[in-house]
């Protein structure tokens, strides 16, 4: 019997099992991939996300992977360019963005040593019940055996397409349509450490990696996504030539040093976070646009409640820990909206209105205004922290 059955080993599984056991509970993490396998990601890890990572320990092993510091930032938009660092949070100002197979292969071990017990390639096909409905456990297989095993909650951390979710019917509370497509690929010795480019219908970033690469992303509606796809290469080096000239400047000549990578299925969704014996964490109870690259930062947010809210209740009153994870839910949904509905701004890619071009004007010339900005594009500050005296006499 465990304490906890985590389904999903990536950057919301690994760590919520790695807090739990560090808490003294018996934890059993899944995953259907091997450790240390890559998958679709922007890779950022804005500040608070990289503040998550020093609290647990782990901020060091990110550094001795070779991950650069992003600590200069640019965006860009019509006529204006701001550049500078944001002030940060619990002294973390600079980002990261890993490699996926790097930073998940390191929250595993990490969760590995405090005590989980880790299977990979193992798939689950089932939840387990009591008489009353309430999810005691999951089923599935493992090394081509089929196996069961029984908890006293069942965390689904597999992301926007969640097992969990579908095996518990958990219903969509807020559900928004796809509004962009994206692409990317890597790019050997452009220098970058993170870019942000915008214009009318396009979206363009760079951010430094692992191994002296940039990843270099670019959005298009999601409504172009048929007539992208049919030759992604040209359309992708087509938006950072129209959005970025000067990195795409960077770019000619060069060949990327990975294939190019895309997908059009960026979902705009909050699921029902928990229920009976289970609860979801990560990217399969909240899913917004790639865009802002909150999804990491968002995930280890949601870990960190999560398991605060479970505190000495795993193997207690049932219903003391029910009580616990309705808290959590609306814990999540009070932190995270805000961040989805700006997104969703972002996302739509639309013509700035003339009255933002003229507070990022402003914004341009003070350096204090600047870092604030960049606090917000982490999700650190919201809109009202930028209307200080010093904007408003600027305006």
């Amino acid at each position: 019997m465990f304490d906890a059955i985590v389904v999903g080993a990536r950057c919301a599984g690994a760590p919520t099992a790695m807090l739990l056991a560090r808490a003294g509970y018996r934890v059993l993490l899944l995953d259907k991939a091997p450790t240390g396998t890559d998958t679709l990601s922007t890779h950022l890890i804005h500040q608070p996300g990289v503040a998550a990572l020093a609290r647990w320990g782990l901020l060091d092993a990110v550094r001795a992977s070779g991950c650069p510091p992003l600590d200069h930032a640019v965006y860009e938009v019509a006529d204006i360019r701001l550049e500078g660092c944001a002030r940060g949070v619990e002294g973390q100002r600079a980002s990261f963005a890993p490699r996926r197979h790097v930073l998940d292969a390191i929250l595993v071990e990490a969760a590995a040593a405090a005590g989980v017990e880790v299977r990979d390639r193992c798939r689950v096909t089932g939840l387990l019940r009591d008489d009353s409905g309430r999810v005691i456990g999951v089923e599935g297989s493992h090394d081509g055996r089929s196996f069961t095993e029984r908890a006293h909650l069942v965390i689904g951390a597999d992301g926007m397409r969640s097992t969990v979710a579908r095996l518990t019917q958990a219903p969509y509370t807020v559900e928004d349509p796809r509004l962009t497509c994206a692409y990317y690929t890597y790019w050997a010795d452009v220098p970058a450490t993170l870019e942000l480019h915008e214009r009318p219908g396009s979206w363009v970033a760079a951010v430094a990696t692992h191994d002296a690469a940039t990843l270099v992303l670019a959005y298009f509606p999601q409504s172009r996504f048929e007539a992208v796809r049919t030759d992604a290469r040209r359309a992708y080096l087509e938006q950072i030539r129209t959005t970025a000239p000067a990195l795409y400047e960077r770019l000619r000549g060069r060949e990327p040093v990975e294939r190019l990578r895309g997908t059009g299925d960026q979902q705009n969704f909050f699921r029902q976070a928990a229920g009976p014996g289970w609860v979801l964490v990560g990217d399969a109870g909240h899913h917004k646009d790639s865009i802002t690259a909150r999804g990491i930062s968002d995930a280890f947010l949601q870990v960190d409640a999560l398991v605060r809210r479970l505190d000495g209740l795993l193997g207690g009153d049932p219903a003391e820990l029910d009580a616990a994870l309705r808290e959590f839910a609306k814990e999540r949904d009070a932190a995270l909206t805000p961040g989805y509905e700006s997104t969703l701004g972002v996302a739509r890619l639309t013509t700035p209105h003339e009255q933002r071009l003229s507070l990022l004007r402003a914004v341009q010339t003070d350096s204090e205004l600047t870092a604030i900005y960049f606090d917000m594009v982490a999700g650190i500050e919201t809109a009202g922290a930028l209307y200080t005296p010093k904007l408003l006499a600027l305006l």
